[in-house]
Order: C-alpha cells, then structure tokens, then sequence
C-alpha cells in the first residue's frame, strides 16, 4: 500500500475532515517503510492533535502500528497468559511487584515495557540498575522464559510496531504526547502485538500521571478498551490514583529495593494494595477464581515469599544478580549522599505535587529529560507521608539519595514546596476511580 501524496493526508486532518482508514494505513506504512519524511510526520501528529481522531481512525492507526512488525505468538505458553501495562506515574512499582506475583499464583506475564521520560519513571531503567540484568530479549527469548519461570520483562525491539517507535520519538519532540487517540494507539498496538489471553490497562489519574483528571483517563481507558474489543481481546482498564507518588521510591534502584521489600511482605500500603488487586484481577479473569479468591490468593503469596522467589527466578534468567532479593544494598547502587527530609510545617498532608516530586528526582539524575539521556541508578527520593497524614514541624518524612551535596540541598525545599498542608483532618482520595472493559 502507498500513498499518492502524504501531502493530501496531512490537508484532510488539518481541515478537520476524517481520513479513510487505507489512506491512514498507508501513511503509517510509508513512514515506518522511510518513504515518508519525519517533518510531515510530524505535522500529522501535530493536525491529529489539533483536530483529534475518530474511533474509526484511532482502530486504523492502531491496526497499521501493529502490522508495521512482526507480533509475538504464545500459543506454546502452557499457563494462562497477561500483559498489563501503566500509562505512567511517580512511584509506580507495580510492573515490578505484579508480574512475579501472578507468575506465583501459576500465571504467564510476558510484559513490553518502557524507558522512563520526564517526571515518570521506567519499569526497563528500574530493573537494569540491577547489576547484569539485560531488558534486550529477543521475542524468541521473551516466549522461552515466560514458559520457564512465568515472567518476563523486556525492551520493545525493533520489528515489533517499529512505527510506534518512530511515531513516540516525534511525538516527544512535538509536544503531542497528550491526545488520547494517539496515546491509545501507542499503548495498545503495543500490547495488541504480544499475543496474550488478558491485557490489563493501570491507566493514572491525577498530578503525577499525564491525564490529570478521572474524566480524562476515563475517556483514554474507553479508547482503549474498545480497541482491544475491537481485536476480539479481553482487556481490563483501572482508573487509579496518581494525585500523590503511589509507592515511597522515586528513582531507580531505590524503585527495585523497595519492590523486594514489598514481595518480602514487610510493606504495607497502596503500594501493596494496587499489586494485590491486579494479580487477583488476573487470576479471576483467567482462572475463574472468584474477585475475592483471586486477591486472597495474591495476598497470601505476596506474605509466603513466593512472589519474591518468582522474581529471584526472574532477575536470575536475565542476567541479574540474584542475591538481590535476599540483601538489595549489597547489590544495588548506592548514592554517595544521602540528607533527610523535614517537614517545615505542621499539619495534615492536603495534597502533593507528585509530577514535581518525579522532576525534583529527574533533576538529581534519576531520569531523563529527553530520550537518550543516561541515568543514575542510585539516586533519587524517598518520600514517606500519603494525603490525609498528620505532620508534625521537623519530623523527618523522606531522604534526600544524591550525587553530591549540592544537588541534595537543593532538592529538600522543592519537594516541601510540592506539599499543601491543612490544619483539618483530610479525606485520602480513593485508590481506584473505576474498571472498565470486559
């Protein structure tokens, strides 16, 4: 499929008019194939931004993202197979507590994930602060282990969607990362590639995630649901909480330390809660457990040890150095400085700015502005207080994990600035706004 002239594309959605989904397709094509330019790419993005995307052109662009590479089969896989995937926030460990949590539970977790970029951290930069651990598996390699030990966390290669690929990086670099249509496109052409039996959407809402409302993550889950319903998939999609970090680490290695503390059973909180809910979820969905079975058995695999010995399992067979699940600091990278947090005020914690949290972490090297960019394993953020938390002046609710002494002084008073404090007792916001999905 070509297309005549990309030119007649580009006219038609910056007239606000609806592409035919062949002359999407080809564009698409031509521009995974190199036949199409990246400044009219580019000025796709920019008309479908501005003027949006039909449901009938978001499934077309999605269909030739997918068919721009080759597609994962798992078939062979002898459990029952998921993918769940973030729309990205602060502090969100779950990808690390729940793969092998449903692979304790006798599931098969064959996950694609991503780099972190802006104020939201990467599953792949978390994992590879562990010494050896490779994210680089073939699709071969992806389906073998999977099978073997139940899960697997990988990089997206280059012939799976390459045109997501390609589109992502424009997509940075045109200040159109926030449309809906064309995030659900990402997401799902991505998922839609790797064949699994369920998908399971985490889709955030609030100051640290990309859609800053329920309504709008709402909007993005439908979008996405109904692209997965399209495909004949079952797929499941969360609206939670990201009006505040989820977890207590914002960083990389700090992110593994604190998912092993969590798969020990010695941590408590949502956190916990989200992981718990997502593997019941799982296990419900492809077992026919009931919901309250299914987060039951979670729960008790979590407190066993069992999901921290199907992640010692997991980091083992890529590369990683087992040992650590028994003594993380002892593998992991360590920041040279470390100075604690206090609070510069009394009162009951009323709301945070988590997105600034995760760009005060950025700033000490956690992440990265722009794509490419190298990361420092060992630094960043712990923070401790969740809304509704009553503080008392001086009391010391995080650390500082830094590069040089410099840079941790002058993190502490941006993330005091993040907070908002009441002198009345505050209502914590709900962890889940909704499911959606079948």
């Amino acid at each position: 499929m070509t297309v005549g002239d990309p030119r007649d594309v580009l006219a038609l959605k910056r007239d606000g008019r609806r592409l035919a989904p062949e002359d999407l397709a080809a564009f698409v094509t031509g521009f995974a194939r190199g036949e199409i330019p990246d400044y009219q790419a580019a000025a796709f993005l920019m008309a479908a931004y501005i003027r949006g995307l039909d449901t009938s052109e978001t499934l077309a662009l999605t269909r030739a993202m997918v068919e721009s590479g080759r597609t994962v089969a798992l078939a062979g896989v002898s459990r029952p197979t998921v993918d769940k995937h973030s729309t990205g926030g602060v502090a969100d460990g779950v990808t690390l507590a729940f793969a092998p949590l449903a692979a304790s539970l006798g599931l098969a977790v064959a996950k694609l994930s991503g780099r972190g970029l802006g104020h939201t951290g990467g599953t792949l930069d978390k994992l590879e602060s562990i010494p050896g651990l490779r994210t680089d598996l073939s699709p071969e390699e992806l389906v073998r282990q999977v099978e073997r030990v139940g899960c697997a966390v990988a990089a997206q290669t280059h012939d799976i969607v390459p045109a997501d690929g390609a589109l992502y990086a424009l997509r940075d670099a045109t200040a159109t990362v926030p449309s809906i249509p064309l995030i659900a496109a990402s997401v799902m052409s991505k998922k839609l590639a790797v064949e699994t039996e369920l998908i399971l959407l985490d889709v955030k809402a609030g100051s640290g995630a990309f859609m800053k409302t329920p309504e709008d993550a709402r909007t993005l889950a439908e979008t996405c649901t109904t692209l997965a319903a399209d495909w004949g998939r079952s797929c499941r999609a969360a609206v939670t909480d990201m009006s505040q970090p989820l977890g207590q680490a914002i960083g990389n290695a700090l992110d593994v330390a604190e998912a092993v503390s969590l798969l020990s059973g010695g941590s408590h909180g949502r956190l916990r809660d989200l992981s718990v809910l997502f593997a019941g979820e799982a296990l419900s969905r492809l077992t026919g457990a009931g919901m309250g079975e299914g987060r039951s058995a979670a729960a008790a695999s979590m407190d066993s040890g069992k999901g921290l010995e199907a992640f010692r399992h997991m980091v083992e067979a890529q590369g990683g150095d087992p040992r650590v699940v028994d003594d993380p600091w002892a593998v992991l990278p360590v920041a040279p400085v470390r100075r604690p947090i206090e609070a510069d005020r009394a009162g009951h914690l009323a709301a945070v700015d988590a997105e600034a949290l995760g760009r005060a972490s950025t700033d000490l090297g956690a992440g990265r502005k722009k794509k490419g960019d190298p990361i420092d394993p060992a630094v960043g953020i712990v923070f401790r207080p969740k809304i509704g938390d009553r503080l008392e002046a001086g009391e010391e609710i995080g650390t500082i994990h830094a590069r040089d002494e410099a840079a941790a002084r002058e993190c502490v008073p941006r993330v005091l600035s993040a907070l908002t404090m009441s002198s009345t007792q505050v209502e914590p916001p709900p962890l889940v706004h909704g499911w959606f999905g079948g």
